[in-house]
């Protein structure tokens, strides 16, 4: 199985045609996509359960999951970039042992002050 894309519209294409290349211009766009075998059968399989329509659908949706991973991860490597730019300003924590009992001993006193509060409130 072949998918051929022209301005984004995927074609099925059986290996076995012959591609019309009477009309070169057609194919001038022309991106082909080749899956293994393995790939095919399980496009199949969603086809056959109902999964998907088409072969085409699968394209879609692969190329869909990939934009949103690639989103992800640029999001994920800003994150960095600022945490980088922090601590490259001196506003990260260096982590030691002490530096975790102290840091675990802050969080303990502000969840008792919440706890303080919350029961005045009532």
């Amino acid at each position: 199985m072949v998918l051929y894309s022209h301005s984004g519209v995927f074609n099925v294409v059986d290996p076995k045609a012959e591609l019309d290349t009477s009309i070169p211009a057609s194919y001038a766009c022309a991106m082909e996509v080749r899956l293994t075998p393995d790939q095919e059968a399980f496009v199949r399989q969603a086809i056959e359960s109902g999964r998907l329509h088409r072969a085409e659908d699968a394209v879609e949706e692969a190329l869909s999951l990939w934009e949103e991973r690639e989103r992800k991860r640029a999001e994920f490597l800003a994150t960095i970039e600022v945490a980088e730019a922090s601590l490259a300003r001196g506003e990260g924590r260096v982590i030691t042992e002490q530096s975790m009992r102290e840091l675990a001993e802050e969080v303990k006193q502000r969840g008792r002050a919440r706890l303080v509060a919350e029961q005045s409130r009532r």
